[in-house]
């Protein structure tokens, strides 16, 4: 089971409260974890990631042990301990401003 955390903003489009598990077969990569997630949460489709390409949208930021994986490719295999669900895979909303 992959743990998942998201923003508030997201959970509340999917109608969820807290972290959520998801059942994702191995590799377990960021693009595995958002294929699950959008299949168990159809509305979450096109929030985390475009509809036409694929990636994950520009103020979207992937964690995982610490670690901004935002810029890794999406079928890179997630960390260890994220795969085996010790730690959670982070998805949130960038800040911009100054």
């Amino acid at each position: 089971m992959i743990r998942v955390k998201l923003p508030a903003h997201l959970r509340s489009l999917a109608r969820v409260e807290g972290e959520l598990t998801l059942e994702v077969a191995a590799p377990v990569t960021a693009q595995a974890v958002v294929d699950a997630l959008e299949a168990r949460y159809p509305t979450l489709r096109g929030t985390v990631r475009d509809y036409a390409t694929g990636q994950r949208r520009a103020y979207v930021r992937f964690f995982a042990c610490s670690e901004d994986i935002s810029h890794e490719p999406m079928d890179a295999p997630l960390p260890e301990d994220v795969a085996n669900g010790k730690e959670p895979l982070l998805i949130i909303g960038a800040i911009a401003g100054g």
